[in-house]
C-alpha cells in the first residue's frame, strides 16, 4: 500500500495542506499516525475520496519499464526486478509487467499506446515506474492527469540510477534526426515547387512567342 505525506497527498487531490488539516479536525478525512504521530494518507483513501470502489476491483497493478535502445537490454531488466522488488515490499500483486524498447519522446510506442487504451478502458488500477522519463520524456504532468480522469495512478519510483544521461543524449539526437530529415524534405519541396513555376514560365513564354496558342 503506498503511503503519502500530507502534502503529496494534498497535491494528489488538488487542495492545500490547510484545507487536509482542516478535514482532519472535522472528520471528513482523518488523517492516519505514525508511532511518532506524524500524518500521513494511503492510496486507499485517495480511491475513497474520489468514490471509486474498492472492493472486487478487477483492475490490474502494471510495471511500466523502458529503454531507449536494444543495447540497453540490461538497464531494463535492472528496471524490472527493481519494480518487482518494489512491489513485493509494498504488498502490491503485479498483474502485467511491460517491457518496451523506445523513445520516450515517442508517442508511437505500440504497448505504451495500448496501455493508455487499457487506462481508458478503465482496467489498469496502478501504473509502476522508476521515473517519470520512463513514462514519457517530455509532458509528463498532462498524461498523470489523464491517468487520473480514469481513475489510475501512475507511481514513481524516482530510482535516478536506472534513468541513464546516455538515454538523454540517444532522444536528443533523435530529435536532431527528426529535424534534419524535416528539413531536408521541405529544402527538397522547395526546389520541386521552383522547378515547377520554371516549367509553368517556360510554357507560359512558349505560348505567347506562338501565335496559335492565343487562337
Amino acid at each position: 500500500m503506498t503511503n503519502y505525506k500530507p502534502g503529496d497527498f494534498a497535491e494528489l487531490l488538488g487542495v492545500s495542506v490547510k484545507t487536509l488539516q482542516r478535514w482532519d479536525r472535522e472528520g471528513i478525512l482523518k488523517a492516519n499516525r505514525t508511532p511518532t504521530d506524524r500524518r500521513y494518507y494511503t492510496y486507499d483513501q485517495y480511491l475513497q475520496f474520489k468514490g471509486i470502489k474498492t472492493e472486487k476491483d478487477n483492475r490490474q497493478t502494471v510495471i511500466y519499464a523502458r529503454v531507449s535502445t536494444r543495447n540497453q537490454k540490461e538497464d531494463l531488466q535492472n528496471q524490472v526486478t527493481f519494480l518487482r522488488q518494489f512491489c513485493n515490499a509494498k504488498g502490491m500483486i503485479v498483474d502485467q509487467c511491460i517491457e518496451e524498447y523506445g523513445s520516450g519522446l515517442s508517442y508511437n510506442r505500440k504497448k505504451w499506446n495500448q496501455l493508455l487504451e487499457e487506462v481508458m478502458e478503465q482496467k489498469i488500477k496502478t501504473i509502476v515506474v522508476t521515473h517519470q522519463d520512463r513514462f514519457i520524456r517530455f509532458g509528463y504532468d498532462w498524461f498523470e492527469r489523464f491517468c487520473e480522469k480514469f481513475h489510475t495512478m501512475i507511481v514513481i519510483v524516482n530510482n535516478e540510477e536506472l534513468s541513464p544521461q546516455e538515454e538523454l543524449v540517444q532522444d536528443m539526437l533523435s530529435i536532431l534526426h527528426v529535424f534534419s530529415c524535416r528539413l531536408y524534405g521541405l529544402r527538397k519541396y522547395k526546389n520541386q515547387i521552383k522547378r515547377d513555376e520554371e516549367i509553368v514560365k517556360e510554357l507560359q513564354d512558349r505560348n505567347s512567342s506562338n501565335p496559335r496558342a492565343k487562337m
